[in-house]
């Protein structure tokens, strides 16, 4: 891959790094900051409340989705991206000034909803115009390898939010955590996004974009989208599994190991930490090997894993009792997820034609996200918080059996033409034969 290729996914990789250290750090540091923004009480009823608001930043997603992945096919994907980064931005700076429950009430809550609502616009249109121009913009034959970068700097975002978290537990007091030191990860986020504007200003337009002949008031339209429904469905059915899994592991984790297992908190964030740096370095070898055997094997395989092992594995996390059983555990559930986490976005853009493209994975991803992504962790506390946790991994385990079929049934994309154009030549459910 050459240099010029290599600039292109550093910048749209870097964009996306702080989008989503935005989007996660809100999770991390969720246990220090849920008892600012709400009355005292139940602590588990107080994560279920700043739980309760991140799912709803999940259901702006499709609005984002929708609005944003129309400005990537009618604008230009170097469009999109900028957006995306000044709204990050701007609600990073309204959770790092929000009053708190003691200064205005549940005036706090709602400057934190208004925050989570604009980083759901945000993220819902972040994802599909990163996917779409990672894959556009590598050589055909390294699409997967390519775009296998957009989850390396997603987790690169969370790794960096739960590093800055580690640090922040060994030099501020529990006190300090609890009053202030929350906020910092936010005002650093504000910062952050404010550079990666400057670098997505002078980032340049993808070949595929700048040469597809899609007439310009077809571009982006839910008509046009609505030519390409059954990969739309097809987006939804095969996300469900995945982002279950992938939030599961993820951002749910360090909470399952301190409010179930009975970690410390630092522990439980350093296991999380841990995990996620292997994780990521997985990503680009996963994605190479689709290149070679194609998209259907690895999302087969996740999907085969997390319906087998999600319940036995779930199990033996609750019962965890220091780093190294936890860690031990955690790290196999990762590589089963990597086989979905590594390939899903460049799937969702092969999906789909060049002018339709960022729309077609924007909107039922973000539709998918919501319903299922979004939910993972409330409902996570809610089956605890009614006595009957383990209905949750049954949940997780449903979800990719779902996803399973949808894997087995589709067709292979890795070698599907990303300038088609008619509707005719986007890919199916039927698998190739």
């Amino acid at each position: 891959m050459g240099r010029h290729h290599w600039k292109r996914i550093w910048i749209g990789s870097a964009g996306n790094m702080v989008e989503w250290y935005d989007w996660f750090v809100y999770a991390s540091f969720a246990t220090y900051f849920a008892g600012a923004f709400f009355p005292s009480g139940n602590p588990t009823a107080q994560l279920m409340n700043t739980a309760g608001i991140f799912a709803v930043g999940f259901f702006m997603r499709p609005v984002g989705g929708w609005l944003l992945g129309r400005v990537g096919d009618r604008r230009g994907r170097k469009a999109a991206l900028t957006l995306t980064v000044t709204l990050m931005s701007a609600s990073a700076i309204l959770i790092a000034i929000a009053p708190t429950y003691a200064v205005a009430g549940y005036g706090g809550a709602l400057v934190l909803l208004l925050a989570r609502l604009l980083q759901g616009l945000s993220v819902g249109g972040e994802y599909a115009a990163s996917a779409t121009y990672l894959t556009e913009a590598s050589e055909p034959r390294r699409r997967g390898f390519a775009s296998s970068f957009q989850y390396v700097s997603m987790t690169a975002g969370q790794i960096v939010g739960l590093g800055l978290q580690i640090l922040l537990q060994r030099t501020l007091s529990d006190e300090a955590l609890h009053s202030y030191g929350w906020r910092i990860p936010f005002v650093v986020g504000a910062l952050g996004a404010a550079v990666v504007f400057y670098l997505r200003r002078s980032m340049l337009e993808t070949e595929v974009y700048q040469e597809d002949a899609t007439g310009a008031e077809q571009r982006g339209t839910l008509r046009a989208l609505w030519r390409h429904r059954r990969e739309a469905l097809l987006v939804i059915a095969l996300t469900m599994g995945g982002t279950v899994a992938y939030y599961t592991y993820t951002t749910y984790l360090t909470k399952y190991l301190s409010n179930t297992a009975g970690l410390p908190q630092q522990t439980a964030t350093l296991v999380s930490f841990t995990a996620l740096i292997v994780f990521a370095c997985l990503q680009p070898l996963a994605g190479a090997l689709s290149d070679r055997v194609g998209r259907r094997p690895l999302l087969i395989t996740f999907a085969v894993g997390s319906t087998l092992l999600t319940v036995p594995v779930m199990t033996l996390l609750k019962h965890a009792d220091g780093f190294w059983p936890a860690l031990g555990l955690a790290l196999p559930a990762l590589v089963i997820v990597t086989g979905y986490t590594s390939i899903n976005a460049c799937v969702k853009a092969e999906l789909f034609p060049t002018g339709v493209r960022a729309l077609g994975v924007a909107l039922p991803y973000a539709l998918a996200n919501a319903a299922f992504g979004g939910t993972a962790e409330y409902i996570a506390l809610w089956f605890k918080n009614a006595g009957a946790e383990s209905g949750f991994y049954w949940y997780v385990a449903a979800c990719a059996a779902v996803s399973l079929v949808v894997y087995i049934t589709m067709r292979e994309t890795r070698d599907l033409d990303l300038k088609r154009v008619e509707a005719g030549e986007s890919a199916s459910l039927t698998p190739a034969s």
